[in-house]
Parts: structure tokens; C-alpha cells; sequence
């Protein structure tokens, strides 16, 4: 080694090397940075994918950072979510904790306890509620329907609901949520139905009622 180099070798080590800092446990990696504004289902976009936020944040803006593996959001300098990155998800990327209490309880539902639900009521909603679990690809596109028959339970009656599902079974086979719940507004569940109403159709194709649907063993 010259001199010079000797030189500057003794100057780092007199006078910068007590500085220096370990190198970082991992690697650096780069970052992109990106804003949005929290939507009211609390979800941000990344790609082709969708996160969760904590809900309390709906209306605020923050801030994104996305690296390769991981997706993090900040609010006012501070790191509110974070995510494993995700290429594809056919669904929204949740963590329990960021969604309201009813919201959390929808998570934990499933077609079994749809069906153990409605079982317990009788024929008619078993019926209905099935026809929501299987008329999809699968059976989680349904739940909305199963939870908003739940609470139209709660708003008007088991009683009133099974006796809704019933009368809507003798017009269609598949009766959707909008009739079921326009039959409680009005009040045609307690409506006696006409005398010819739960005769077979077969102009419209109508030939089964609600006893027909009521399939599946006995829930525990």
C-alpha cells in the first residue's frame, strides 16, 4: 500500500470508524409511494388486489407504501395496516380487527350455520336459505342474503318470515331477498293465499312448493 493509502487508512480508523453504523439485518428495497382516500368499505387497491384498513379511517387520506412483498399504510406519519402482497385474490384481503363488530360477526358465518339456522325456523326459510347457499358458484356469494334474511327475522318475526318464505315458494322456486322483503313490508305474509294459488303450474313452471326443498339431516 502507497503511502497516501496508508495515509487514509489511518484517518478512517482514527476519525470515521467509530461513526458507522451495522449494516441493516436485510437487504434494502425499494419502495413505490402512492395516496388514496379511505372508501366506506374500507379497502385500499394495490394492483390487482384489494386490502383492509381499520374502518375508523373511512374518509382519510393516507398514505401507500408497496414494496415486492409487503403492502403498508401510513396516517399522519403513522403505519395504521400492513400486508403480505398478494399478485391475485379473487376476494378483498381482510384482517378481522379492522372491521366493525357486525361486520366481523358476518366473517365468522358459513353455510352450515345458515342452515342450522334456518332449519330451526322451518321448511320455508330452510328452503329459501339453501336456494341462496347453492345458486352461485359458491355458496360464500350467498351469505349477504343468508345475514339479510337473518335480520328481516329479527325486524318482523321468525314466525312472519317462515310464512313470507312459504307463500313465496307457491309462486317460484327460487324466490329472491327484494320479494321476501317486500311480502313483510306489506303484509302479505298474513294474507291467505287464493285458492288456487299453491295448484301446479305448468305455464309458468311452477310444480314445487316448500315442503319439496326441505332436504339435509338434523343440525347439532
Amino acid at each position: 500500500m502507497s503511502y497516501l493509502g496508508v495515509a487514509y487508512q489511518m484517518a478512517f480508523e482514527m476519525e470515521e470508524r467509530s461513526f458507522l453504523l451495522p449494516l441493516p439485518a436485510s437487504p434494502y428495497e425499494s419502495a413505490v409511494w402512492s395516496a388514496a382516500t379511505i372508501q366506506p368499505d374500507y379497502l385500499i387497491s394495490v394492483g390487482n388486489c384489494k386490502y383492509s384498513v381499520p374502518y375508523e379511517y373511512i374518509g382519510k387520506k393516507v398514505e401507500i407504501r408497496t414494496t415486492e412483498k409487503t403492502i403498508e399504510v401510513f396516517y399522519q406519519g403513522t403505519r395504521i395496516a400492513s400486508h403480505v402482497r398478494h399478485l391475485y385474490e379473487q376476494g378483498p384481503v381482510y384482517v378481522p380487527e379492522h372491521m366493525p363488530e357486525k361486520h366481523q360477526k358476518y366473517m365468522r358465518y358459513n353455510a352450515e350455520s345458515f342452515q342450522c339456522w334456518a332449519n330451526e325456523i322451518g321448511p320455508g326459510v330452510d328452503a329459501v336459505i339453501r336456494n341462496f347457499l347453492m345458486r352461485y358458484r359458491t355458496p360464500q356469494q350467498g351469505y349477504k342474503s343468508c345475514a339479510s334474511m337473518m335480520k328481516l327475522a329479527d325486524q318482523y318475526s321468525m314466525s312472519r318470515l317462515e310464512k313470507a318464505c312459504e307463500k313465496a315458494l307457491t309462486y317460484t322456486p327460487a324466490p329472491d331477498l327484494k320479494i321476501i322483503r317486500t311480502m313483510l313490508k306489506n303484509g302479505q305474509d298474513s294474507v291467505a293465499p287464493a285458492a288456487n294459488a299453491s295448484r301446479t303450474s305448468t305455464k309458468y313452471g311452477i310444480t314445487r312448493g316448500a315442503a319439496y326443498y326441505r332436504k339435509g339431516g338434523e343440525c347439532k
